[in-house]
């Protein structure tokens, strides 16, 4: 080991020693190391408010009020934070049933997500409903399997975003769920469902190697894992048949990880997963450290309880 290794080495191991596997401040005056803060949701299913106060598990719990609290605080302390969302926006309260999206989107535009992904239950309010609600939405919908050529969507989508942090090219790119069987034809009308997994590495692979992006971050509506006879594609399959995704935020299976799932891709590259359940009662956090080489380490992954307290 030459003596500029050691220092370093010694460095890393007295910071980790000082500030235990949360070296916010450190890392944040380290000139070789930068971070990148990911917030995200999934399936939170027109949860406005919290749940109610009667006596039951979830009770206080979520609520849009707090998670933009906490987002506004996260950013207030964090340069470089992007919000994300896996998908299923609509359905689940009656602000849904009453105003059909709206509120949902301007909540999500006013808290100031950077990109969201579409889940089955965004399609309830008809193909057309989902249209009428992009109005009301300040950032992207990103999708690459879901061909909306024959419909009102034509050209309203996005495959992908590159987003530009801290000197970091992040790359973002979104996979929905197969809708035949789970959606009403009459919903979602002429969309074409193609092979996520083709999708996937189609989008990835262009945002890795020719857009250069230093991160690849894949939006999924597929669900994390389903049973050894159920013939669906999963967020754990994707990311083990997969070679340019760096991280897979998940959504449609309400799975309540308390930390990320950490895979192996065909080629031997890690591959994080995280899904934070349902309703916003939790908001996913992810703190990823880039150094000089642009090579991503996940040092700390918090996942967020949206309670009373937050």
């Amino acid at each position: 080991m030459n003596r500029r290794s050691f220092i370093k080495n010694t460095t890393y191991s007295g910071l980790i020693l000082t500030y235990g596997a949360y070296p916010l401040i450190a890392a944040a005056d380290a000139p070789e190391i930068t971070q990148l803060t990911i917030l995200h949701t999934n399936d939170v299913h027109s949860r406005i408010d919290p749940f109610p106060m009667d006596g039951g598990k979830n009770e206080g719990l979520g609520g849009a009020a707090k998670r933009a609290t906490l987002i506004k605080r996260i950013r207030a302390e964090q340069k470089n934070v992007l919000l994300l969302d896996a998908g299923d926006i609509f359905q689940g309260t009656p602000y849904f049933n009453f105003f059909g999206g709206e509120i949902e989107m301007k909540l999500m535009s006013e808290m100031g997500y950077d990109a969201a992904t579409i889940g089955n239950h965004d399609f309830d309010g008809g193909i057309d409903g989902l249209d009428r609600q992009l109005v009301h939405a300040n950032f992207p919908l990103l999708i690459t399997n879901y061909n909306f050529d024959n419909t009102l969507l034509k050209g309203k989508t996005k495959e992908y975003s590159i987003f530009h942090k801290g000197g970091l090219k992040i790359g973002v790119f979104g996979i929905g769920i197969e809708l035949n069987g789970l959606v009403p034809k009459s919903l979602y009308k002429d969309t074409i469902y193609t092979d996520p997994i083709v999708a996937a590495e189609k989008w990835a692979s262009y945002l890795k190697h020719e857009e250069k992006c230093d991160y690849v971050i894949c939006l999924s509506h597929l669900g994390y894992k389903y049973g050894p006879n159920e013939n669906k594609v999963s967020d754990r399959y994707l990311a083990e048949n997969s070679a340019n995704i760096d991280l897979i935020i998940g959504g449609h299976t309400h799975t309540f990880l308390k930390e990320p799932d950490k895979l192996k891709n065909r080629v031997g590259n890690p591959v994080l997963i995280n899904q934070v359940g349902w309703a916003g009662i939790v908001l996913g956090r992810l703190d990823i450290y880039f150094e000089r080489n642009k090579k991503g380490t996940c040092v700390t992954c918090k996942n967020i309880l949206v309670g009373t307290n937050s």
